[in-house]
This record gives C-alpha cells, sequence and structure tokens, in this order.
C-alpha cells in the first residue's frame, strides 16, 4: 500500500528523470526518462493500478535514511532481527565532455536509470522483491517476460543480479543475503545490449554520481548557519531542471492535493516562467550560473507572438498547448481525486509575469552577460505591451479559475517590468505609465487600514504583499507595517502563512503555503525586525520533512505536508530567506533596498567575505572521472 503521508517521500532524480521513495524504501512514483513521462511506477496515485518497485526484509524491521552529503543519492539503513542492510538509491549522472576538455554541470550524460542497491551489513537478511510496472498511467497492465538477468516488458525492463521471476503482470523475487554481500537492480525505459555489462557496471556508476553532485554542491558560495538546509533545496531545485532544454519543472509530481479528499489537484511537472525565473534569483544568489544561461535560452526560444514570454508556463521540452486532461480511473492520492495530466492555466493572462521576467533580465545583466540587439528589440516590445495593457483585467498569480480582475500584485509587478526595461534598455518612455501605476495602486490597491490589498477595492489580504517591499516599488509611509500587521491577523498560524482567505471569513481549508512563511521572514527582514525573523525562519526549517524537502503546503494542525512533491517554490523561497538573512547581519536591513539585481551583488559581496574568511575558495573545474568516464562508459554496449 502506498504511503499516505506525502511527508515520507523523499526524491532522486537525474535532471531528465525523477522518482519518489518511500520511508520504507518502498519506490511509488517513477517516470522514466523525463520528469513529465507517463509514470512507469505511480502507487503514488492509486493504489491497486499504481506501479510500484519494493524491496523489503521478510521481518519486522525499522528504518533511518539520509542523502548522502552534499549530493542527491539516497541512503536508507534498515534493522532487523538477524541483521542490518543498506540500500542506496540513485540515477546515475555525469558531466559530458566538451571539446575544450573538462565540462560543465548542464550538459550531462545520464543513461535515464534507476539504479537500487542493497548491501547487507549484519548478520543475515531475506528481501522479498515485488514489481509492477504501468503502462498509460495504470489504464493497461504491463505484459511482463523473463530475460536473461531479469523480467522486461514493453515499456522497459527491471534487471536484478540475484534472479526475478514474471508472472503476467508482476515479478517476484527472493533475495538472501549475508554480511558483506550485495544485490542489484536497474529499472530502466529501454532494453540495454547487454544486461551482464549493464548490472557490473553500478559501482562505478554510483562512484560518477558521487562525484557529479559533490562537485555542484561544492560550488556553493552560501556559508552561513543554514548551510545544510540552503545546500539540500539547492540540490532539489537542480534535480528539477530539466538538461535537454534547459527548462525548470514547479515540482516532480502532478496531482498531489492541495486539500485531502477536494479536486485541487494540479500537475506541476511544468515550467513556469514566474516560478523559474524565481529559483534563478535564488541559484545566482548561491553563486550558480550555468542553470540560468540554460533557461534564459529555453524562454528565448519559445518566445511567440512578438512578446516573451508569450505564455504563463510551457512543456518541458517547449510544448505550448497543454490541454489538461482528468485520469478519472484513477483513484488519486488518498482518494483526493482527479489525477490530472496537463493545466490549463497555460491559457491565462496574468501581467505579474512580466515583471519576473525583467526584472531577472535586469539581474542577468548585473552579472556581466549582456543582450543581443534582437534579444533587446524582443524586449522593448513586450515592455511596450505592458504599458499598453496593464489596465486591463488578467488572472492572477495563484492561478483561480475565476473570471479575471485587477490584482495588485498584477500592477505592482507592471510598474516593476516597465522599471525594469528602462533600466535594461536605457529607455525613458514608461516613466508617465509607471506613475500611472503608482497612482492607481495608491487609490485603489491600499485598504483605508493602510495594508495592501489582494484586488482593487475590495479588502482581502494576500500573502503575496508580503513581496511588495522588495520590488522597489514607491509604498506609501506606513504600508509594509500596515500590511505586516494585517497578514498577522488574517493570515498566520504561528508556524506558516496562508497564502489568502477562503470564503466570507471563513478559516482556510487549505495548509498553510511554504514559500508565503519565508515572504514573511523576507518583510520581517525588509523592516527591520531581525530576531522576529530569525525566529520564524527557524519554525519554517523545522517543518521540511526528515531528509529536508518540502511539499507545496503544511497542515499547521498535524505538520502533515499538502500538494505537489518536492515544490521548487517552496525551496527557492529557504536559500533566499537565508541569503537575505546574511545580507542584513553584515550590511543592516537598509542593504535590502532597491531590486533584486542589487540584492544579488550584495550577497556575492557577502558570501566572498565568508569565503575568505573561511578559506574557501571555489573549485577548479573537474576534469576526472564525473566527466568523463560516464560518458566513456555508457559508450561501451550498455545500451
Amino acid at each position: 500500500m502506498a504511503c499516505h503521508n506525502i511527508n515520507d517521500y523523499a526524491v532522486i532524480g537525474d535532471c531528465h528523470g525523477i522518482a519518489l521513495i518511500a520511508s520504507d524504501g518502498r519506490i511509488d512514483w517513477c517516470a522514466l526518462p523525463d520528469i513529465d513521462s507517463d509514470p512507469v511506477l505511480c502507487r503514488l496515485l492509486d493504489d491497486k493500478q499504481g506501479g510500484y518497485l519494493d524491496t523489503r526484509p521478510d521481518e519486522a524491521f525499522s528504518t533511518s535514511r539520509r542523502y548522502l552529503p552534499g549530493t542527491n543519492v539516497l541512503e536508507t539503513r534498515l534493522r532487523g532481527e538477524h541483521g542490518a542492510a543498506v540500500i542506496t538509491d540513485f540515477m546515475p549522472v555525469g558531466r559530458a565532455p566538451t571539446d575544450g576538455g573538462g565540462g560543465n554541470f548542464v550538459q550531462i550524460v545520464a543513461p535515464n536509470w534507476l539504479i537500487r542497491v542493497i548491501d547487507v551489513t549484519q548478520g543475515e537478511m531475506t528481501f522479498e522483491t515485488s514489481f509492477r510496472p504501468c503502462l498509460s498511467w495504470g489504464e493497461r497492465s504491463a505484459q511482463l517476460r523473463n530475460i536473461h538477468g531479469g523480467v522486461a516488458w514493453e515499456g522497459g525492463c527491471l534487471l536484478c543480479d540475484k534472479g526475478l521471476e514474471a508472472n503476467e503482470y508482476w515479478a517476484h523475487g527472493r533475495l538472501r543475503l549475508r554480511a558483506g554481500e550485495r544485490a542489484r537492480l536497474i529499472l530502466m525505459p529501454s532494453m540495454p545490449r547487454d544486461t551482464e555489462v549493464a548490472l557490473a557496471s553500478v559501482n562505478e556508476l554510483l562512484a560518477i554520481t558521487l562525484a557529479y553532485w559533490t562537485e555542484w554542491s561544492r560550488r556553493c558560495r552560501y556559508k552561513g548557519p543554514y548551510m545544510t538546509e540552503v545546500v539540500r533545496s539547492a540540490l532539489t531545485l537542480k534535480l528539477l531542471t530539466y538538461a535537454p532544454t534547459g527548462a525548470i519543472a514547479a515540482a516532480a509530481t502532478t496531482s498531489l492535493p492541495e486539500v485531502l479528499g477536494q479536486r485541487r489537484n494540479w500537475d506541476y511537472r511544468l515550467s513556469w516562467v514566474r516560478d523559474s525565473t524565481l529559483t534563478l534569483f535564488a541559484l545566482a544568489a548561491l553563486g550558480y550560473h550555468e542553470e540560468p544561461e540554460a533557461f534564459f535560452h529555453f524562454v528565448f526560444q519559445h518566445a511567440a507572438d512578438g512578446i516573451i514570454p508569450s505564455q504563463i508556463v510551457y512543456g518541458l521540452h517547449g510544448e505550448r498547448e497543454l490541454v489538461e486532461r482528468e485520469k478519472l480511473f484513477l483513484e488519486g492520492f488518498s482518494q483526493s481525486k482527479p489525477v490530472r495530466v496537463g493545466n490549463d492555466a497555460y491559457r491565462q493572462k496574468q501581467f505579474d509575469v512580466f515583471g519576473e521576467l525583467f526584472d531577472w533580465m535586469l539581474l542577468r545583466q548585473s552579472l556581466g552577460v549582456e543582450l543581443q540587439d534582437d534579444q533587446r528589440a524582443l524586449l522593448r516590445r513586450t515592455a511596450d505591451y505592458v504599458a499598453t495593457h496593464w489596465r486591463e483585467p488578467c488572472s492572477d498569480f495563484w492561478e483561480g479559475r475565476g473570471a479575471p480582475g485587477h490584482h495588485v500584485y498584477s500592477k505592482l509587478m507592471s510598474w516593476v517590468a516597465l522599471d525594469r526595461a528602462q533600466k535594461l534598455l536605457q529607455y525613458e518612455s514608461y516613466v508617465e505609465t509607471m506613475n500611472a501605476i503608482v497612482t492607481e495602486v495608491h487609490r485603489h490597491g491600499i485598504a483605508t487600514a493602510g495594508y495592501l490589498r489582494q484586488q482593487f477595492d475590495r479588502n482581502d489580504i494576500d500573502a503575496l504583499a508580503l513581496r511588495a517591499p522588495f520590488l522597489d516599488f514607491p509604498l506609501p509611509p506606513g504600508c509594509l507595517q500596515a500590511t505586516l500587521e494585517e497578514v498577522s491577523r488574517q493570515l498566520d498560524t504561528g508556524t506558516g502563512i496562508y497564502r489568502y482567505r477562503e470564503g466570507s471569513g471563513g478559516a482556510p481549508k487549505e495548509g498553510s503555503f511554504v514559500a508565503c512563511g519565508f515572504w514573511l521572514v523576507d518583510a520581517l527582514l525588509f523592516a527591520g525586525r531581525i530576531q522576529d525573523a530569525r525566529e520564524r525562519l527557524e519554525k519554517m526549517l523545522s517543518q521540511a520533512n526528515d531528509v529536508g524537502l518540502y511539499a507545496e503546503e503544511v497542515d499547521p494542525g498535524s505538520g502533515r505536508h499538502l500538494g505537489n512533491f518536492p515544490q521548487a517554490l517552496s525551496h527557492l523561497g529557504l536559500i533566499h530567506s537565508a541569503t537575505l538573512l546574511e545580507i542584513v547581519e553584515h550590511h543592516g536591513e537598509h542593504a535590502l533596498a532597491g531590486t533584486h539585481s542589487h540584492r544579488a551583488q550584495r550577497a556575492n559581496l557577502v558570501m566572498e567575505a565568508l569565503c575568505e574568511a573561511n578559506g574557501w575558495r571555489q573549485p577548479a573545474p573537474a576534469t576526472d572521472s564525473s566527466v568523463l568516464d560516464l560518458a566513456a562508459l555508457l559508450g561501451a554496449e550498455l545500451w
């Protein structure tokens, strides 16, 4: 039976595919070769029809787990009455060699395999292996057949060096291991040319994968008190990048519910421009620049209709039509229907996305990367579009399915788009329009009590207002304080923040939104309430699961995670708050003024000083096994 608590899962991946592993070692979700592929294992969404892979001791056992330091390689330790074992799960990945030798961390080699290694460390243990793949989201059962070294079906194969037996739609086996003995399993989306060579390569693949992740995480420039949490969040964001195109998935899963038993179940295995640009701010603050450049090329490559972006969300391969379909034959996570594939939010018009993109472009330029003439022309046309259309109603940040409205955050971000366009393009034609936006926001977007509203001329509060201080938008005196007070009064759970109120004065039905909790930390820092910010950050950090991961929301009563998992917006919020706290600690709250570009530059100065104080130097480009050996190994007739 699949877990019915999202907290119980950990994630592994190779910047192509993804898998979720339960705390007892069961693999209940696996999408190969890509994050958005039809999953080969999806018991997460249906206990009966979803596929799974389980290697379970035939006796009662306890478990503990961790990621190997600085990596996305998961280690689960099991202890039973007769022995102890370690399960190591990973997806092989290494840097692709380039013409100049070495390689970067976005041009990678990955065979799109999931590998499980079982090592008995004490006594003797017998593992019952149970495996059932699925086709078409479980609508069809995969017909298994025996092959040398494992079992196969039309969608791939599972290899095991200790033997498996196919039984129509599922496979089973018994692995009896003594201390010092090892079993290897490989789940792959296609048949290898030589199963024995593939199984024999596991040790070397593991070494190369550990080297790749270790080298990447060592480049993190954050050296503050929350280094463990920041590095784990950075590694999680890296897992959600899709290497072939540079797109960044908002989460690894689809249809994990925001409210148990209800219909708020969405597909997040897509690349939202807004979430992606915010991810890039977080990575840039940590000193990572290759991933932002890959996404830059992705978003410009898929510009259309004379503006950028032409829509708020794309498929990981750049797909523009993301028609939402319901898999009604699946029961859903914890019986929360429907399971959705695709997301109709791609049809929405949102003006905040232009501000997010222009803000990131300004940051990119501040890091020394210049725009080409055609790119500048496209940005100019986009800014002109915003200047012409900003007064129109649009959908909001939260992508509600109701009628478009005049959302205050969208107006703020329209101003941001024009402000950053002027700085980027050295073009002063938007001053009059920007002044008009300020006038409209002050007149219609601020309640009598002084706080920022959710929509014009309505007194609803929205946690998005916590982001306003960092936009460099001219707010009236006292607005931030009034907004903090109203958020505290209406949205604060004591441990987290609801994103908005639901219904007419009723209590929200969903959990507190993880990213909003980190936004409160940021706003408190901007207001000079440093100790309050640090305390709230500690509360937010305590809500991660045992391996440092966050879903989209947290139930304030039980601490149970809700929504898709792991969620990029949650992890980038953690990085942003930890980074801003370091800036304030070293330079005071006044150092937070200005744009993201200013703060990123100050963050780099702070990180350089910390690195200098700790004797840390940026690692030199490597030409070791993580670059060359994987490409050579995978060329040795493995598939």
